[in-house]
């Protein structure tokens, strides 16, 4: 059922920031924020240290300290150890750690062990990569592709393990853990067999069980969730829907939704089960408050936005001669450019969407992070960073790309722009503090989630591809 005006103005009014996790505004600066209160000095907005015990207290962790050895700066007091390297590590059947480590979930293993699946961003065909996904027996979908995706295992002790989860996907980028302890791991490419050497079709979801190394045997694509360039995925506990983000461009790409069939119940190895047409796929048509629609999400350009959100019926999900996005006219949905990470927390989708420029209708930004709460059917604006002027300088953030909800308060971004790359942390209200700074080279970082106790965050360096564990005084950070 379509939202109409008056339904639409009363979910706005109470959307609001009451949200448990809501994250308000970012600057591009950090420890800056970019509203009004601010600048008139609303109590715990200025004040970014301890004050004897008034009520304040400090924001992040410190400045980062310059790595010694050239790979990772942190806060003092903080520390961190390489699990994973491309070319350097190895899987247990003998092979190199693959390349270009992606998106990664954290999973809680036996007697304090941690399975962490970590996508690996590989496109095309496997005989021109140098460090491709190991085709395992029997894990492998096209032989032809190089991606997929591995599973490392930490053990309290601290050794580790790694293995193949999937093989022969290409280009796995972002993806979404589930309720049951899976990982759905998304294919940022949608090349038909024949083309680029594939052999079979891609751009779809697979799931990948950390626990249970036989239920990924004969990987299946999970072709209700449609075939384009994925990035992300979030499954909403309660209702059983799907939330999904594709990373493209001419047109921009589309926020979805994915409603199982009637009485369908998730569970481990329940998605296999589907037909491929089972369910139905949508796409998200957003109006204003004065009942407009709105075409791109670049046409926000204030935190707090709230947009209400209608689901349109996707004709071809399978896209076999039209892309999905192409088969909507610009008055039929609302787009966005490189929609990206995705996180499910406090009832709802944090959303994010890395850019907007000249391809886009609305305003120049350097990342929005957006709240979708399915209850309400709103989008909110909650995140906003602006135009960063000089990103080969350290001290700017630009570009989010994956991201979490920290168990300390706030989120936790992966920045994946030009020049100087950071892990960055962002306060309920919106203050950012720095956690770790690439000192390694200008590659993206990915995969950051904290471990099942939130002892220890991890995070991924794309290339060369390393996998790192952080640990320190991790302590809760103020609201405001």
């Amino acid at each position: 059922m379509a939202l109409n005006r008056r339904e639409f103005t009363q979910k706005s009014a109470l959307a609001g920031f009451a949200l448990t996790g809501a994250v308000g505004v970012l600057a591009t600066a950090p420890e800056a924020l970019a509203s009004d209160e601010a600048a008139h000095g609303v109590p715990g907005h200025a004040d970014d240290h301890a004050d004897g015990g008034h009520g304040h207290h400090r924001l992040g962790y410190g400045p980062l300290v310059a790595d010694p050895d050239g790979l990772l700066a942190l806060p003092e007091g903080f520390s961190y150890r390489v699990i994973t390297r491309t070319g350097v590590t190895r899987l247990e059947s003998g092979e190199f750690t693959p390349a270009k480590h992606d998106g990664t979930a954290a999973f809680a293993g036996p007697r304090g062990t941690t399975y962490l699946v970590n996508n690996h961003e590989i496109k095309g065909d496997r005989a021109k990569v140098e460090f491709p996904v190991p085709l395992a027996e029997g894990l492998v979908y096209d032989p032809k592709a190089a991606g997929g995706c591995t599973v490392v295992e930490v053990h309290r002790d601290g050794t580790v393990a790694e293995w193949v989860g999937i093989a022969g996907t290409s280009t796995n980028c972002a993806g979404g853990r589930t309720a049951w302890g899976t990982w759905l791991t998304c294919e940022e490419n949608s090349d038909l067999a024949g083309t680029n050497g594939m052999t079979k079709d891609h751009g779809y979801v697979f799931e990948v069980d950390p626990r249970d190394r036989r239920a990924n045997l004969d990987p299946k694509p999970l072709k209700f969730f449609g075939r384009y360039d994925h990035e992300a995925v979030v499954i909403d506990p309660r209702r059983g829907h799907a939330y999904l983000t594709e990373d493209a461009s001419k047109p921009n790409g589309l926020l979805f939704r994915w409603v199982p069939p009637q009485d369908f119940e998730h569970g481990r190895g329940r998605l296999r089960t589907l037909a491929d047409d089972a369910g139905v796929l949508q796409a998200a048509r957003c109006i204003d408050s004065a009942g407009q629609f709105v075409d791109d999400l670049s046409r926000a350009t204030r935190i707090g936005t709230v947009y209400g959100v209608d689901w349109v019926d996707v004709p071809d999900r399978d896209a076999r001669t039209t892309p999905v996005r192409k088969q909507f006219a610009d008055d039929q949905v609302t787009r966005g450019r490189k929609l990206e990470g995705m996180w499910w927390a406090d009832g709802g989708a944090y959303v994010v969407s890395s850019y907007a420029r000249e391809e886009s209708p609305g305003a120049a930004h350097d990342g929005q992070v957006w709240f979708y709460d399915p209850k309400r059917r709103t989008l909110t604006l909650k995140v906003l960073f602006g135009v960063n002027p000089a990103p080969e300088q350290d001290g700017a953030y630009d570009s989010p790309d994956n991201i979490t909800v920290s168990p300390y308060g706030g989120i936790v971004i992966a920045e994946d722009g030009e020049g100087v790359q950071h892990l960055i942390g962002a306060t309920d209200s919106g203050r950012t503090y720095p956690i770790a700074r690439n000192d390694l080279n200008d590659s993206e970082f990915a995969g950051v989630v904290f471990s099942p106790d939130g002892d220890t965050l991890y995070a991924c360096i794309q290339n060369p591809g390393i996998m790192v564990a952080i640990t320190g005084p991790w302590r809760r950070q103020p609201r405001r």
